[in-house]
């Protein structure tokens, strides 16, 4: 059909161990969340099928798609979400694995239709900016196509205020909850459960001081004392 087997059962295991996390970590209850990850040389993305719980989930049970949204390999459909992730792979070259959860803090930011500010360093050692949060989706679009639209604002979002999507791997869809991205599923995952944690801190210190602001500077220090070439933090092989 194209594609290694062999490379696929490995990209399924991956998957499957990301969606796995979702439910270890808290971050997604019942069959409220899903992680996928593109084997981009192929064109095939691998996605937790939908409503399926996470209990006795196994590698065998992930869905091939390519890129167009076809099922190429599965027993099962392909999760509802995944029309969003099509738009982001393709949208954002950079990126390897998305999540999507409904973790309670970040949805909460995501259905008050706030982005969450980075005022403090806990926020700028992973996400650059304040985690945007989109704009509504159009009624039509909420009818006939609202995964794809999801996926849609995301990127508009991005595109409109300049952001760049590896050095800030998440959204808020309004309404709705958090997406994030990364290198891989497990990346996409990490990055899913430092915006949880980055969300509910922000949630107590606004709450604390409604102005509350960092200094810019701050802000770049901690974002690139983690990233880029003069990156020192952890240690290096």
């Amino acid at each position: 059909m194209g594609y290694n087997s062999s490379v696929l059962e490995e990209l399924k295991e991956k998957v499957c161990l990301a969606n796995l996390a979702l439910a270890r970590e808290r971050l997604a209850v019942l069959t409220w969340g899903n992680a996928s990850e593109i084997d981009r040389a192929r064109g095939l993305v691998v996605i937790k099928p939908s409503g399926v719980p996470y209990d006795g989930m196994k590698p065998s049970d992930m869905v091939v798609v390519d890129l167009d949204g076809q099922v190429v390999e599965g027993r099962y459909r392909p999760s509802s979400d995944t029309p969003t992730h099509l738009v982001l792979y393709k949208a954002f070259p950079q990126i390897g694995g998305v999540v999507h959860t409904h973790s309670p803090h970040a949805t909460a930011w995501a259905q008050a239709g706030r982005a969450i500010p980075n005022i403090g360093t806990t926020h700028a050692d992973t996400f650059h900016d304040d985690v945007p949060v989109t704009g509504e989706i159009p009624s039509d679009r909420i009818r006939d196509a609202y995964e794809e639209a999801t996926g849609d604002v995301i990127v508009e979002t991005f595109r409109g205020r300049g952001l760049d999507p590896v050095a800030t791997p998440g959204a808020l869809a309004v309404h709705h909850g958090p997406f994030t991205w990364g290198r891989d599923a497990a990346d996409a995952v990490e990055h899913a459960l430092i915006l949880e944690e980055v969300a509910k801190i922000a949630a107590l210190s606004v709450a604390l001081n409604p102005a509350i602001r960092m200094n810019p500077d701050l802000i770049e220090k901690h974002y690139s004392r983690k990233h880029g070439p003069k990156a020192y933090y952890g240690q290096r092989t």
